[in-house]
């Protein structure tokens, strides 16, 4: 909800004149309308659940986990794509319980209306999203967006900033988790190659001895633990 402030506000002033006034000032809109801008809400959501949490982070390092193990269809898609899920939900649980708490809830109770919702829902999403995103990514796309970095607090950054800076900062550090994940995995291959080298052993494939040994190692040592805690915690260190 908080993510498409920008077109939700658009499209609330668009349809502005099916709206009635209501109780405490607020805006009270007809069943069509509210039908309208919630399916317009749907339409986004995707787009949501991928660039404004934490799912791309995730599903870049299991994904490079699942590459460094050799194994290029186990898990299936549908498994690490649902694993990042739950674990997307699993942090974003503070957040969420705050934007229901303070958007969602006065919203269904006729308390506040739909436009303070979305600017109330925004809060939470905001401190998360600034806490897991670079400096850096912020002050390159305020100077792409001619804004001045000095004149900009963190509470006003513009979403339509702060949501490709908070993408691409994900993406930056998913494949640096990705990559300490994929080295020892990597360093195994090459041991494998080169005692297979030495002993002339020239027809068998590497991965054939590789595989089995990565196994064992990844599951001995509590592989899918370390890294589906260590992706949790990144989050709120």
């Amino acid at each position: 909800m908080a993510a498409i402030h920008g077109g939700g506000v658009a499209l609330l002033h668009a349809v502005q004149t099916a709206a009635a006034h209501g109780h405490g000032g607020g805006v009270t809109y007809t069943l069509p309308v509210q039908t309208v801008i919630l399916m317009t809400l749907l339409m986004f959501l995707p787009a949501i659940v991928l660039m404004m949490t934490g799912f791309t982070r995730i599903i870049i390092v299991l994904s490079l986990l699942r590459q460094g193990l050799g194994l290029s269809t186990m898990p299936p898609n549908i498994v690490l794509i649902g694993l990042a899920l739950f674990l997307t939900f699993f942090v974003m649980q503070p957040t969420w319980t705050e934007i229901n708490q303070h958007s969602l809830i006065p919203l269904e109770q006729g308390k506040i209306s739909v436009t303070r919702a979305i600017r109330n829902g925004e809060g939470p999403l905001r401190v998360f999203m600034l806490k897991n995103t670079t400096k850096d990514a912020v002050s390159t796309f305020l100077r792409m967006d001619g804004i001045k970095k000095k004149l900009v607090s963190k509470k006003v950054i513009p979403m339509r900033v702060l949501v490709p800076a908070f993408a691409v900062s994900q993406l930056e550090s998913g494949f640096e988790m990705g990559f300490l994940v994929y080295l020892p995995l990597l360093v195994i291959d090459l041991l494998v190659a080169a005692i297979l080298m030495a002993m002339g052993m020239m027809m068998v494939s590497p991965q054939t001895i590789s595989i089995p040994i990565k196994l064992m190692l990844f599951v001995l040592a509590g592989g899918w633990l370390l890294v589906t805690g260590t992706l949790v915690r990144s989050f709120f260190s």
